[in-house]
């Protein structure tokens, strides 16, 4: 195990792929941990993680936390950020409930342009994941990696009722609600928005990953305006195009799986899922899900 052909699901090609292994990915995730120049220091964000529950209690929804989550985080450094300012215009654009049509506006379209672009092409980590899967001949171009990135995150597809509701940024970086529950939802700064403007209420966490500095990951009991997350987990304090890099590393080499990831001589786990039930571009998966996984300890 750990050699998998590239199969062509999540990328476009420069002809049959290469193969991509485990230690590759491992590799390529420590260069981008280690580019994450935006990421929170400890003095532009304070987490209060509080109550640790086990597995077996996060389904309880028990408030166990008197006081939010996010105890501080320094907006003026951060959100003024290129990158960080893009994801925060395209967060607002979502309507959470599945079964409603999505429709953009042409603002709304650009702002998801200029969030791939501001994080991909205009970081130096952005332009590290593209050279690897340049020189593994997944994509041609960076403008046939930044087109495909574009579909396979924002393209729409149907949750419920039949109406172009979803897409992987939004059920993983907005989050959604689906079946009387919160669906999806795995950004720290979606959490942080929320939790500020009084939406969102922190109860607990049943996890929290082994780093002592930021990017860290932890698993997120919560309440959304009236809707349970059992386990909402995230990596915390990272940079928004890390977010968005890792998570597309992984959905391209490790469609439907488990990729493992290294950050700082930790191993973390991520777990993709594809779109199965539309395609875009001949046969390609849009992405249905990816979250951190639960670290082993």
């Amino acid at each position: 195990m750990g050699v998998l052909s590239y199969p062509g699901e999540g990328g476009g090609g420069g002809g049959g792929g290469g193969v991509i292994t485990d230690a590759e990915i491992k590799a390529l995730s420590e260069a981008l941990y280690a580019l994450d120049s935006n990421k929170a220091s400890a003095s532009e964000l304070i987490i209060d993680s509080q109550a640790l529950v086990g597995g077996s209690q996060t389904s309880s929804q028990n408030d166990l936390s008197s006081r939010p989550m996010f105890r501080y985080l320094n907006e003026e450094a951060l959100f003024s950020r290129p990158t960080y300012a893009a994801l925060l215009a395209v967060l607002d654009n979502y309507d959470r409930m599945t079964g409603q049509t999505e429709d953009f506006s042409p603002q709304q379209l650009a702002e998801q342009e200029a969030f791939i672009r501001e994080t991909m092409s205009n970081t130096e980590l952005g332009r590290e994941l593209f050279a690897f899967l340049y020189t593994k001949g997944i994509y041609a171009s960076e403008e046939e990696f930044l087109q495909d990135l574009k579909m396979m995150w924002f393209g729409l597809y149907s949750r419920n009722n039949n109406k172009m509701d979803s897409s992987g940024f939004e059920h993983i970086f907005a989050g959604e609600i689906k079946g009387g529950k919160v669906s999806g939802f795995h950004n720290w700064i979606q959490f942080y928005l929320l939790e500020k403007r009084g939406k969102l209420n922190y109860y607990s966490h049943s996890f929290n990953g082994p780093w002592t500095s930021y990017p860290d990951v932890m698993g997120m009991q919560f309440m959304w305006e009236g809707y349970f997350k059992q386990v909402g987990s995230a990596v915390i304090g990272c940079s928004p195009e890390f977010d968005f890099a890792v998570y597309s590393l992984c959905y391209i080499t490790r469609p439907g799986k488990q990729c493992r990831l290294s950050l700082g001589g930790k191993e973390l786990i991520f777990q993709t899922y594809t779109w199965d039930n539309s395609s875009y571009g001949g046969g390609k998966k849009y992405i249905g899900s990816a979250f951190p996984a639960t670290p082993r300890n």
